[in-house]
């Protein structure tokens, strides 16, 4: 049996959350959904998650300082950061921090399913190589 991929939705919109909730729902995924980044690193401390997808600007903590957190406690968790203000400057601020992907709303379905099979998949492989005698034989 394959173990349900688990995804934490962190954003302040109720109906963003709602939407994303729907989206990726099913047989193969849990999907929890928070308001803010004190409650989203509350889930993860009693729960790690497979990928976060992260709004940037909430009220509280940012996401910037939620995303740095949980590369230090939990770098095996993948963050898409999804947001309504896409910047380079903020592009590149995450992806320096260990984000899988960006992503500008507004995000239909599609996008949202492919970005969070995308994490996934690195995360699969990264855990894989995570043993060097395994990636070696890879190349």
């Amino acid at each position: 049996m394959i173990a349900k991929t688990k995804i934490l939705v962190v954003d302040d919109e109720e109906v963003v959350r709602l939407s994303y909730l729907r989206t990726l729902s099913g047989q193969h995924c849990n999907v929890d959904v928070v308001a803010d980044g004190k409650d989203a690193l509350q889930m993860m401390s009693q729960q790690p998650f497979d990928v976060v997808l992260l709004d940037l600007r909430m009220p509280g903590m940012d996401g910037m300082t939620v995303l740095k957190t949980i590369k230090q406690k939990w770098p095996e968790s993948e963050v898409i950061i999804i947001t309504g203000y896409p910047a380079v400057e903020s592009a590149k601020a995450a992806v320096t921090l260990g984000a899988y992907g960006y992503l500008a709303k507004p995000v239909g379905p599609d996008d949202v399913i492919n970005a969070a099979n995308g994490a996934m998949l690195h995360k699969r492989w990264a855990l894989r190589c995570d043993q060097p005698a395994q990636c070696a034989a890879m190349r």
